[in-house]
């Protein structure tokens, strides 16, 4: 039987959590199941703890719920035995795990503290176990994760989720003709931007302040979300700032139900903005992106931990956003344009830095990713009568999605054999660079930053001849990063900034500043 669509979860994780209520969750995904096949995916639920769903599959069972490795290489054999076009995980990090990779931005606990990355895109990527990010820059699957809510034991959310994923239709542009956009005011330019490339010039944006968090339900009525504010972890609230270093609630959790129009689709620059956090820890109140789609929403892309981008232009958060939001608005699946997005905002590069990094693997797709939001616009052909009646026929077998997959396939393959990407090196930063770096330091605010510096690793390819002399220019580049919180400290945690340069042989080549967000 072909398999279109795999539901990986850890069924005796889901057990132990919800005890004899479990029976109802496993009604919930039987009737996804069904909905599924109504509109034409085979999907088929498969247990990575279960010895013989994983014996069919030719892997191994993971040994609890907190096996990353184990996790990882069962999804490699799921996806190795069945081909499948889409990936849902079904549960929180207590039921599958997100695989937690090295932060190449990692510099002292005073600015970019975050111990790892937690992560799902290793799941998307061919490469076997690792815990180093520049071994998933190319993505080639279509994954998505449909969370419940860390350490819950009533299983209604999750049901809610499953029966919206069930219930989801594909609607015409039309009704996504409209959006909310807010952002941080100091970030205006910026995400005016981002909202002007995906909507038109002249296209709205709130600012916070003033505007937030207790928006009215007009206001969220739109089914597209963008989001460029701060936020922090375990928090169910985004933050806006202005002056600098001033800051105010921009969006809350407590404010999000009953305003949210079903089927909403959502991406979230802010730091944390994906964090699947237990609600007790903030006070009973789950986080936005839970919030979202327990009010019908169909899906977000955000950040599992702090996320940078420029204060203007374009960069790192701003970009990986704007892609997603671009492919859901051209009739994408979800998953599908998770996909995309991370491909192409890797694909820009000729080696990724640090912050380009930690950005492709920290944004995470929350949502069933068979999802698909808006329908595609056929061509005028497609419609007409001798193709509708070939296709009735069986002349004309339209294989639209593998050719895509195909498509995807080879583009993340590519970024994987093509791409250099920054690896951290004990070296000490060179005399120029480093004065380089504490001038811009000094100048951007950063208290006592911390200098680091990379190698730059490209992937063995057989060589060509019009590559030569490029490849012989990098093997001298390096990236140099200073990073370290401004102060004062804000309420949310310090600000961070990072001053991050390459160089060619020893000359600056290359300048950037970014913010965590």
């Amino acid at each position: 039987m072909t398999v279109d669509k795999v539901i990986v979860t850890n069924v005796s994780a889901l057990k132990a959590k919800y005890g004899d209520k479990y029976s109802r969750v496993q009604a919930a995904i039987q009737n996804l199941v069904k909905h599924d096949e109504a509109r034409g995916l085979q999907s088929k639920l498969v247990a990575i703890d279960s010895h013989t769903d994983m014996k069919r599959a030719r892997g191994r069972a993971v040994s609890g719920a907190a096996d990353q490795r184990g996790a990882k290489e069962a999804i490699d054999a799921i996806h190795k035995h069945f081909h499948p076009d889409y990936i849902l995980i079904l549960g929180a990090p207590d039921i599958v795990p997100h695989v937690h990779l090295m932060n190449p931005m990692a510099g002292t606990p005073d600015d970019d503290d975050d111990r790892d990355v937690p992560s799902d895109v290793p799941y998307a990527c061919a490469a076997g176990w690792s815990r180093r990010p520049q071994h998933f820059i190319g993505p080639t699957r279509v994954i998505g994760r449909l969370p419940d809510l860390v350490g819950a034991t009533d299983p209604a959310y999750l049901i809610k989720l499953l029966d919206s994923a069930a219930t989801s239709t594909a609607r015409d542009r039309s009704a996504y003709s409209s959006h909310f956009a807010v952002s941080a005011k100091v970030w205006r330019k910026s995400t005016t931007e981002s909202v002007a490339n995906l909507f038109g010039e002249g296209a709205a944006v709130f600012t916070s302040p003033p505007s937030g968090p207790k928006w009215t339900k007009s206001q969220l009525a739109p089914k597209l979300h963008f989001i460029n504010c701060h936020g922090d972890t375990i928090s169910p609230k985004f933050f806006g700032e202005f002056p600098k270093d001033t800051f105010f609630d921009a969006h809350d959790a407590a404010h999000l139900p009953g305003r949210v129009t079903k089927g909403s689709v959502v991406a979230a620059e802010c730091c944390y903005g994906a964090e699947l956090y237990e609600p007790e820890k903030a006070g009973g109140q789950m986080g936005i992106a839970n919030t979202y789609l327990a009010q019908g929403g169909y899906g977000f892309l955000g950040s599992t931990n702090i996320a940078y981008g420029p204060s203007e232009g374009q960069g790192q958060a701003d970009l990986i956003c704007q892609y997603f939001i671009e492919s859901v608005m051209k009739g994408a699946s979800l998953g599908r344009a998770a996909l995309e997005a991370r491909q192409r905002f890797v694909a820009q590069f000729s080696h990724v830095d640090p912050s380009d990094l930690k950005t492709a693997v920290q944004f995470i797709l929350l949502g069933d990713p068979s999802v698909q939001p808006i329908k595609q616009v056929a061509h005028a052909f497609s419609r007409s009568r001798v193709v509708e009646r070939a296709v009735k026929t069986g002349t004309l077998r339209p294989e639209a999605r593998a050719f895509r997959r195909e498509r995807l396939v080879r583009a993340g393959t590519n970024l994987s054999n093509t791409v250099g990407a920054a690896v951290p090196t004990p070296a000490p930063t060179p005399p120029t660079a480093r004065q380089f770096l504490l001038r811009a330091a000094t100048e951007s605010g950063i208290h006592e930053p911390t200098l680091k510096t990379y190698r730059v690793s490209f992937p063995s390819t057989p060589g060509r001849a019009e590559m030569a002399d490029r490849t012989k220019a990098r093997r001298h580049r390096l990236i140099h990063l200073a990073i370290g919180a401004e102060r004062p400290r804000r309420r949310t945690g310090p600000a961070v900034t990072a001053i991050i340069i390459t160089t060619e042989a020893g000359h600056i080549v290359h300048v950037r500043r970014v913010h965590s967000r």
